[in-house]
């Protein structure tokens, strides 16, 4: 039986944890390293790179190396928006024909699921060289404030992984998961998670075990990143005003700048300045000019305040879904590491009037609660039930661009609804089921899920069909839809498939095209172990051929100069054809360590 883990594939940074001992452990990478770098890069041989090794070389190649993926998945783009994204980020976003936003690497156009599934496969990867054991079904976090899109996509970037993702879990859900496994007494508490693409608010109950989501709230595109960006923006202005010179179409300046807006920012978390130093950052005539500017926490914390207060409107909205008021929240979690700001623990305190936990790490809790969830749904942890609710109100399209809902926001998942409608036309033998989710009366202003026809309807004048329309709603989130006639029988069931986002054949294709990548480095890290092996032993055997070579037969001699001089002028790139030279070589060095040991 395959292991079943829990990851959070985060904006900045992912995290892979499994159930050992019915507690959870988080599985170090391949550096040794607890979390790993949401990066991915492509080289100009196409191989593939992710987390520490991607970043460093982000600044020689930066059109070919992407970060924030999280916040592409599920997402349309349009023409200004493909522009908007050209002007701040160092790698290509182009719109796909079908709408949705790609990334264009060494001349080809990579999903967002396809980059993400870069991640979660090297996670995979590094899982099982830890564990032993084969990694095949996940529960992967999402932010609350998914939508059906994204949450699809993210199930995509899964499939295309190999992994088949038996639940998608809200992000702040899997925190409160995390932090109350050793607590029993009941007691309200609100997860504040603001990571690096998004930001989510949940009011979470306890009470025997049993956590009831009574509210969420959220922004899907408000986190970490944009903090940078504000930081980026600044450092431009500034540069521009002091030498005239706008960085702003610079891909490596940029990515420069933002390696520097990260640290700086990072650092006004415990310092009151930070001192930015970018040298040659541009050049001009046959100079170069140098980027030398401090910001102050003061003047940061102004600049992300508008930031801040959008954090406080969700935050206010999901304590009023809840029935609550601040004063009834007992406790505050912050998850994410934005929240290690101090402004951002000073806002908690302003909208709670409590101060917040600070002991839970921010960056592992998310992947430790879907670990969790892991135990549950195995069996290793006991006495505990999630609730979770949907973060969204569904519905569908009636008269007049009317949005009519089924299932409002904030409901227990699974649930399941129906309404009764009718026709608005004599003799309608068919009518279009138009599904929406959004918070809006106007049907215009909410988020299209798709579309499907109810046909066979039985002729009759207007008002007078009786059509039940049902939702239904499963853990992860995703919809299911069904219309009957119910004077013909006729039904029609359909699983809402989003207008944007992979079809089958595409997400088989790129799982396809990630299996033969897999291959592919595997035969690059095959090849260049070999190579070092090889380095190692020409050195042990040049050491020893240095003391013997006056003990050594002529033929001897000979034989080892040959192999040194293979072994120097190696021709192949193939693991393969190399054995046969490394079985000679270390022949060799077993022979000659021999005679040096007898002296």
């Amino acid at each position: 039986m395959s292991k079943m883990v829990g990851i959070d594939l985060g904006t900045t940074n992912s995290c892979v944890v499994a159930i050992e001992g019915g507690r959870p452990s988080v599985i170090p990478n391949r550096d040794g390293a607890r979390t790993t770098p949401s990066v991915v890069a492509i080289t100009d041989k196409n191989e593939r790179l992710v987390g520490q090794a991607a970043k460093r070389q982000a600044l020689t190649n930066p059109e070919n190396t992407v970060y924030g993926v999280k916040r592409l998945l599920g997402r349309r783009f349009n023409s200004a928006e493909v522009q908007s994204a050209a002007n701040v980020l160092p790698y290509r976003v182009v719109e796909a024909t079908n709408g949705d936003a790609h990334i264009r690497l060494n001349e080809r156009n990579y999903s967002p699921p396809e980059i993400a599934a870069i991640i979660l496969h090297e996670l995979k990867t590094s899982a099982e060289a830890y564990l032993g054991e084969t990694i095949e079904e996940v529960i992967i976090t999402v932010p609350d404030h998914f939508n059906d899109s994204q949450r699809r996509a993210t199930k995509d970037a899964g499939a295309i992984a190999g992994l088949n993702v038996v639940r998608i879990l809200n992000e702040p859900t899997a925190a409160s998961l995390a932090y109350g496994i050793d607590e029993t007494c009941a007691q309200r508490f609100a997860v504040y998670d603001l990571g690096g693409g998004t930001f989510d608010i949940s009011i979470v109950e306890l009470c025997d075990g049993i956590y009831q989501v009574l509210a969420t709230d959220g922004d899907t595109y408000l986190g970490g990143e944009d903090f940078d960006q504000i930081v980026m923006n600044w450092l431009i202005r500034e540069f521009d005003t002091q030498h005239g010179i706008n960085l702003s179409s610079n891909r490596i300046a940029l990515q420069r700048l933002k390696r520097s807006a990260e640290r700086a920012k990072c650092e006004l978390s415990t310092q009151l300045e930070a001192i930015i130093t970018i040298p040659f950052i541009a050049g001009i005539n046959a100079g170069s000019e140098h980027l030398n500017l401090i910001l102050k926490r003061s003047e940061f914390e102004e600049m992300i305040q508008p930031l801040m207060e959008r954090t406080r409107k969700c935050c206010e909205g999901a304590i009023k879904n809840a029935g609550l008021s601040a004063s009834d929240i007992d406790f505050v979690i912050p998850v994410g590491g934005q929240t290690r700001s101090p402004i951002v623990l000073e806002t908690i305190v302003a909208i709670f009037g409590t101060q917040p936990k600070t002991g839970v790490n921010a960056d592992e809790v998310v992947s430790i609660g879907a670990a969790i969830q892991t135990g549950i749904m195995q069996g290793d942890i006991s006495d505990q039930l999630l609730l979770d609710v949907t973060p969204h109100t569904l519905g569908i399209a009636t008269q007049n661009g009317q949005f009519t809902s089924l299932i409002s926001k904030n409901s227990t998942i699974p649930t399941k609804k129906n309404k009764i409608f009718t026709t608005v036309a004599d003799q309608q033998t068919e009518v279009e089921v138009h599904v929406l989710q959004g918070e809006s009366d106007l049907v215009a202003e909410n988020t299209s899920l798709g579309r499907f026809l109810l046909s066979e309807i039985t002729p009759a004048p207007t008002g007078v069909p009786q059509i039940q329309v049902t939702f239904e709603v499963d853990v992860n989130g995703i919809v299911q839809v069904s219309a009957m006639d119910q004077s013909s029988g006729h039904k029609k069931d359909v699983i809402v498939h989003a207008v944007t986002g992979l079809s089958q054949s595409e997400v088989d294709s790129a799982r396809r095209h990630c299996e033969q990548a897999s291959l592919t480095k595997l035969q690059i890290n095959k090849y260049e172990n070999a190579l070092t092996e090889i380095v190692t032993l020409v050195s042990s055997i040049k050491e020893s051929y240095a003391l013997l070579s006056d003990r050594l037969s002529k033929e001897e001699r000979s034989n080892t100069m040959k192999i040194i001089a293979a072994a120097e002028q190696i021709k192949t790139d193939s693991p393969e054809e190399l054995k046969p030279l490394l079985r000679k070589l270390e022949s060799t060095a077993s022979k000659l360590g021999e005679m040096v040991l007898r002296g």
